[in-house]
């Protein structure tokens, strides 16, 4: 049984992972979208005070979304995401390094135009295996009840 907006409450929170961060994909990934020199280059990197090349953020966002898929929204009611708000970056994300992806309900309302759906707020983390938070943002999906 797929869990519901009516199954959550302000306060649920998970974490999912690990996922291995690897170095061929991160770079493949930066290489179409996202092709700075920090992302494809372990020399480039380091001149910018850098241990080596690192993940660009949208590779980390995509990494963490993955994970969420897979533990949680495909097994939901999910409908669509309705908005990301205070994206933020807080350190690298380097080849090798393993990512967990948290989230926590932190607001729930029903949908005022049709009863039958819900809007869920939920407050993300993704760190390093270390504990290490590298992003976070807040998002809001509508849900079915």
């Amino acid at each position: 049984m797929p869990t519901t907006y009516d199954d959550l409450h302000v306060g649920w929170s998970a974490t999912y992972g690990p996922a291995e961060v690897e170095r061929d994909s991160m770079i493949a990934f930066a290489e179409q979208f996202d092709p700075q020199p920090m992302h494809l280059d372990a020399d480039a990197a380091r001149a910018k005070g850098y241990d080596d090349v690192f993940a660009s953020g949208l590779y980390t966002i995509g990494t963490a979304t993955r994970l969420f898929v897979e533990h949680f929204l495909n097994d939901s009611t999910n409908l669509a995401g309705l908005g990301i708000e205070n994206l933020r970056w807080h350190a690298p994300v380097y080849p090798g390094d393993e990512l967990y992806a948290s989230h926590e309900v932190t607001g729930m309302r029903v949908s005022e135009s049709d009863d039958s759906r819900g809007i869920v707020t939920r407050d993300i983390e993704i760190q390093r295996g270390d504990d290490t938070v590298v992003c976070s943002w807040t998002v809001s999906i509508l849900m079915g009840r």
